[in-house]
């Protein structure tokens, strides 16, 4: 005898109404990141504050230190896909690392569910202030004189700093000598001193001495001036047409988290970054919102992933 279908088909589909209805969320959100004490670290704990107001439930920033933001993307990508593990992303972990390291244990793209963008933080191009170059066309010349010996330091091997100076070099065509230093401070600190000659380092870092006058800064790396340092003229501005580069932090999820979530996620997430209020807050960290929709972001991923393995195969970096 065929049992009736009917009655199954309507408590099923009642089940899974009652289930699509359930509020999100209903318990404590980690939100995994990188370093504590870095710029990711504070994008989060600010956003993370802030959804807990809004969601009315514990928002926890769980730091995972290790291989330049890798260790923690790790860890998201293994996570359940619930919607109560999300991830601070940023450029090195998924921009430049599938070129940059021989075995990576998540696929940025496929590993993961995109929300939305969150800020950028671009570079300062500044050197010491012995440097006879006073432009940015100027510092070009300069450099391009073999007698000049310059040399660049970087926060270390395959960070923004590094990555933007190598396309610097391959878009201008000059050749100044790598110093990798153990992050942004000693590297800010050899230009400083007068160790190497150039650096392009985060605003946040480099700000505070271009205005006390111990380094000279020619340009900023982003499309648009930054409104921290109006004052600043961007690459293409100060002679360098089509040069952009910005350290970037995005917020994703782990792949088959479902779309609804995801929705959700997104609507609050663009709702506390876009606000007036985040803006003046990321101004004053030397950042930019830049909020959007999980499609956008799968978009700009890609084109990131691309535009960082041509420069590194441009530059000659081996995969580590």
């Amino acid at each position: 005898m065929r049992l009736p279908i009917l009655p199954t088909l309507f408590a099923t589909v009642a089940a899974c109404a009652v289930h699509a209805a359930e509020p999100f969320p209903v318990k404590p959100v980690r939100m995994i990141t990188a370093s504590p004490a870095t710029t990711g670290d504070l994008l989060a704990r600010q956003l993370a504050q802030q959804l807990a107001e809004r969601w009315g439930q514990p928002v926890i920033v769980e730091n995972r230190a290790g291989g330049a933001g890798v260790l923690a993307a790790e860890i998201a990508a293994r996570a359940s896909p619930d919607g109560y593990t999300v991830h601070l992303g940023q450029l090195g972990s998924f921009g430049a690392a599938p070129s940059l390291l021989k075995s990576l244990s998540y696929d940025p793209i496929k590993s993961f569910a995109p929300i939305t963008r969150f800020a950028q933080v671009s570079q300062l191009v500044i050197s010491h202030p012995s440097v006879p170059a006073t432009t940015l066309k100027e510092l070009i010349v300069h450099a391009k004189n073999p007698a000049s010996r310059m040399s660049y330091a970087s926060g270390g091997v395959g960070t923004a700093g590094h990555l933007t100076l190598e396309m610097f070099k391959s878009a201008t065509g000059v050749d100044i000598l790598h110093v990798p230093f153990r992050g942004v401070g000693a590297a800010l600190t050899a230009v400083i001193s007068g160790e190497v000659q150039l650096a392009m380092l985060p605003v946040p870092v480099a700000l505070p001495q271009v205005r006390a006058g111990k380094v000279r800064v020619y340009a900023i790396t982003s499309e648009r001036r930054s409104a921290s340092a109006p004052e600043i003229p961007t690459a293409a501005q100060a002679g360098l047409p089509a040069f952009e580069s910005a350290t970037w932090f995005a917020m994703f999820a782990p792949a088959r988290t479902p779309a609804s979530v995801i929705t959700r996620l997104n609507r609050d997430m663009v709702d506390i970054i876009g606000s007036p209020a985040m803006a003046s807050w990321l101004n004053a960290q030397g950042a930019e919102p830049v909020p959007g929709t999980p499609a956008e972001l799968a978009t700009f991923l890609a084109a990131e992933i691309a535009k960082w393995a041509r420069v590194v195969k441009a530059a000659g970096i081996t995969p580590e």
